[in-house]
């Protein structure tokens, strides 16, 4: 790296940010940007992203303006920059034209040091000649895998952002994405006319995320013993009476996201979530904008509520504190899954990413597949991105290297931080339980020229005497009865695991099985069929209050932490701010950590960069002192960069 652009960007980096150290490769994305060169970059959500482009545009001469999908969110980010003293602003529909006025003005005047604007702003002649009269430090293009048409979050509009480099050749361009597969990663080059850009892929490893995925039996049930044993969730929580008091925030559990299907089903397990005590808002297209925009300010500004949605929500949110993510339904692909769990733990702190997965889920998803709008080139995309997603969902191995396998990097060794480290699955030979399966639906369609669901399947195999067994005449086929060996939840389980590895598929709206080309390798006893075991887990004891956040904090220092949450939280209140522009909770643990007993060592608390320090530094000092000082203070934490 070259000392012209790293000193001012390391001065940045502690001044402005409170850092003493870039990660990874933020220095030399930083030093590419500064240099005038376009980049590309893939780094997890949680890695630091947004200082690759904020630093830069505040050592270049000039606005950097950032490509945004997220008008919603703009307003925080804006609030989030001018925290740390940094002259923000966003040009987008929710303006009135004199705040608009005013916007322009001071872009035009260079006294902006970052503009937000959202893709579809780009195509109005009237901001193009704006940004024409302004000096512009870099354009960012944030949640670049939008341009993808392959991808979940597919954005037409991102699709003219090619222009950027037609109409300012001499601009520097960086796109950012949290999840992208080497292909995607192509597509994004070539369609943003990057291909010319350095390429910068970071691991997409999020050890701080513990993955869990366990069968569903009961899934709201599932969902409540893990917000109240290990989130903090008390049985009798402030919901029931109303929101909490900011001075009571340390009663409420952590903060989290459960993503569902259906918008019937949010309503659904919000409202029972309520029901139960819990401070929990829906989220999906079907609402009033008011009222998304209502819930999603709370999320973001609350501590401790649980936001209930469809994947139209979360894209971008910046709130480093959501301590689980909870799948009720089962995610179309593995990037779904990647950048959904990546909500979890942007702070670096222990998170959980929880997915129940069951039979009908699959069902339900090659249903959708085979039923779906388009051609057969995009059902077979379709079905590959399920099938890597049900790979995962059944593998025997660590789930995290399958996980990381899918982008095409490798773990060195088992994760020990997923539920397949921490209690393996037994594999087994389901051969012969597959072929019972395979022959059922096959007898069914050559000797009676039907198709049915599970159920049936499982009635003929366990030989039930059924109404509808002896209707169609079932009871006569030669397989009747030959199942016994197994109960129907482990038939259930062998049947999942045959539509998962594709030696079964449903077809029709009803979802009747009907076998594969594959099938008849089982059939003919040419290819094992491997199957797992789910382990018996232990009943997991119920965790303290933020164990997760201050599990290796003394007492006094739990009790600290808990209290400049309070002080927070009243902070935040009082300005209508999200608690986690005052400070996340990284730095209030690490101020827990070092009790720090002046300025100047509060200044090295990672976090806390001058304008925070000059605006907080007396507060939190007092908040400190009242808790006591019987703890040693720590002052050798090394500081590093979170972004």
């Amino acid at each position: 790296m070259t000392t012209q652009t790293t000193s001012p960007a390391l001065d940045v980096l502690r001044r402005v940010f409170g850092y003493d150290a870039f990660r990874g490769e933020q220095a030399a994305i930083i030093d590419t940007v500064v240099g005038g060169g376009d980049a590309l970059v893939l780094m997890p959500t949680g890695g630091g992203k947004s200082l690759c482009y904020q630093i830069p545009a505040l050592v270049r001469e000039g606005t950097g303006v950032v490509v945004s999908p997220l008008i919603a969110l703009m307003q925080d980010q804006v609030d989030a920059l001018a925290a740390l003293g940094v002259r923000a602003a966003f040009l987008n529909s929710t303006l009135t034209s004199d705040e608009r006025r005013a916007v322009e003005r001071a872009l035009v005047a260079g006294e902006l040091d970052l503009l937000y604007l959202a893709p579809e702003g780009l195509r109005s002649r009237a901001t193009l000649d704006l940004l024409d009269r302004a000096t512009i430090a870099l354009f960012a293009i944030d949640e670049a895998h939008c341009v993808s048409q392959w991808g979940h979050d597919f954005r037409p509009d991102y699709l003219e952002l090619s222009m950027l480099h037609e109409r300012w050749p001499a601009v520097p361009r960086i796109a950012l994405t949290a999840t992208a597969t080497a292909a995607t990663r192509a597509e994004i080059a070539h369609r943003l006319d990057l291909e010319g850009a350095r390429h910068f892929v970071s691991s997409f490893d999020r050890p701080n995320i513990t993955y869990r995925i366990v069968p569903k039996d009961r899934p709201e049930k599932q969902l409540l013993d893990l917000l109240r044993t290990e989130h903090g969730h008390a049985e009798h929580g402030h919901a029931e009476h109303g929101h909490a008091d900011h001075k009571d925030v340390g009663g409420r559990g952590d903060a989290g996201i459960v993503y569902c299907l259906s918008r019937a089903s949010v309503e659904k397990t919000a409202a029972m979530l309520v029901a139960n005590g819990i401070e929990a808002l829906p989220y999906h297209a079907g609402l009033p904008a008011s009222v998304r925009a209502a819930n999603q300010a709370r999320f973001l500004r609350e501590d401790g509520v649980v936001m209930v949605a469809t994947i139209a929500f979360g894209m971008g949110i910046d709130k480093p504190d959501v301590r689980f993510v909870a799948h009720l339904d089962l995610p179309k692909s593995v990037e779904g899954y990647y950048q959904e769990t990546g909500r979890a733990g942007r702070d670096g702190l222990p998170s959980t990413a929880w997915l129940a997965y069951g039979l009908a889920d699959v069902v339900q998803q090659r249903k959708l597949i085979e039923t779906s709008d388009g051609d057969a080139a995009h059902r077979r995309n379709l079905g590959m991105h399920l099938n890597a997603m049900l790979a995962l969902c059944e593998t025997v191995e660590c789930r995290r290297a399958q996980l990381l396998a899918y982008f095409g990097q490798t773990l060195a060794e088992r994760c020990g931080n997923c539920d397949t480290c921490t209690a393996p699955p037994e594999a087994w030979d389901g051969t012969i339980a597959a072929q019972k399966v395979l022959s059922t639906v096959l007898r069914l369609a050559r000797e009676k020229g039907q198709s049915f669901g599970v159920g049936q399947v499982v009635d003929i195999l366990l030989g039930r005497d059924t109404e509808k067994v002896r209707r169609f005449g079932h009871h006569e086929l030669s397989v009747f009865g030959v199942g016994t060996d197994l109960a129907e939840p482990e038939w259930r389980a062998v049947v999942r695991q045959l539509l998962a590895q594709g030696l079964l598929t449903v077809e029709g709206v009803h979802g009747t099985l009907v076998l594969t080309e594959a099938s008849g390798e089982v059939l003919a006893r040419r290819r094992e069929v491997r199957m797992r075991h789910e382990p018996v887990r232990p009943v997991r004891a119920a965790k303290a209050r933020k164990a997760a956040v201050a599990e290796d904090l003394p007492a006094a220092g739990a009790a600290l932490f808990e209290a400049l949450r309070a002080w927070r939280a009243g902070e935040a209140k009082a300005q209508g701010k999200p608690a986690y522009i005052v400070f996340g909770d990284a730095t209030l643990r690490g101020i827990a950590a070092s009790r720090p007993g002046t300025l100047e060592a509060l200044a090295r608390v990672s976090g806390v960069g001058e304008n925070k320090l000059e605006r907080y530094g007396e507060a939190v000092l007092a908040v400190v002192a009242d808790q006591g000082t019987d703890a040693p203070p720590d002052d050798g934490d090394v500081l590093f960069a979170d972004g």
